[in-house]
């Protein structure tokens, strides 16, 4: 997938037609960067004009306490957003961005998406909305990771998020965008205890997996 397709598949430009994207593009000034495998691309404390939008790779946010301890807070990859909110605050971040794998990001001015142009750009009305519902929705996937997180046990928390992807799988079979390490940190388990657990629901009848690939079985996880 080129770069035009990725950006029409981005939530920021819904409705707006592939044919007006250079269009747009020429308005909103964008500029990329290509980024390493490992490279910070926002650290934790920094502040931003910008919001970026992945062309390729992927990426992952991330929050580290006093000792070292990683939490994974969100993985994003092709077409997704990142730094919106403190684009639009002017707020200091409060994670930072890691690159997954080689990562291309085009980044654009928060000013050039919120503000009408002087070429009074058409497109400026629809972008606006569609930022809002960005927003939203993103406030809306913390609210279920806190859900999550916020469980007592590992198993809880374990169930609590794969019949959370079941469902927007509408399938009792789905994959997960995270390794195990990943699904960890997501979790704010310990990977051990995670294995460990996931392992007995196993042998109980609860789930089946590999890699990444889930079922839930019928048999209620509290029997």
């Amino acid at each position: 997938m080129d770069s035009s397709q990725i950006l029409a598949s981005c939530q920021l430009f819904k409705d707006i037609e592939l044919r007006d994207l250079p269009l747009l593009l020429t308005c909103l000034q964008p500029r990329t960067v290509v980024y390493a495998k490992d490279a910070v691309i926002l650290h934790e404390g920094d502040t931003s004009k910008e919001l970026g939008i992945l062309l390729s790779g992927a990426i992952q946010i991330v929050r580290n306490d006093f000792w070292g301890n990683r939490t994974l807070v969100s993985r994003f990859t092709e077409g997704d957003l990142f730094a919106e909110t403190i684009a639009c605050t002017g707020e200091k971040s409060q994670v930072s961005v890691v690159a997954e794998t080689e990562t291309t990001v085009m980044f654009l001015a928060i000013r050039k998406i919120i503000t009408s142009c002087s070429k009074n750009c058409v497109f400026h009305n629809a972008i606006i909305e569609n930022m809002v519902a960005i927003l939203a929705r993103k406030n809306q996937g913390l609210m279920k990771k806190m859900s999550h997180i916020t469980k007592r046990s590992t198993r809880e928390k374990l169930l609590s998020y794969l019949s959370e992807e079941s469902l927007k799988a509408n399938s009792r079979s789905f994959r997960i965008p995270f390794d195990r390490q990943q699904l960890a940190d997501y979790l704010c388990v310990e990977r051990s205890a995670m294995a460990n657990e996931l392992s007995k629901m196993r042998s109980e009848g609860l789930l089946d997996y590999k890699k990444n690939e889930f079922t839930l079985k019928n048999r209620h996880p509290l029997d």
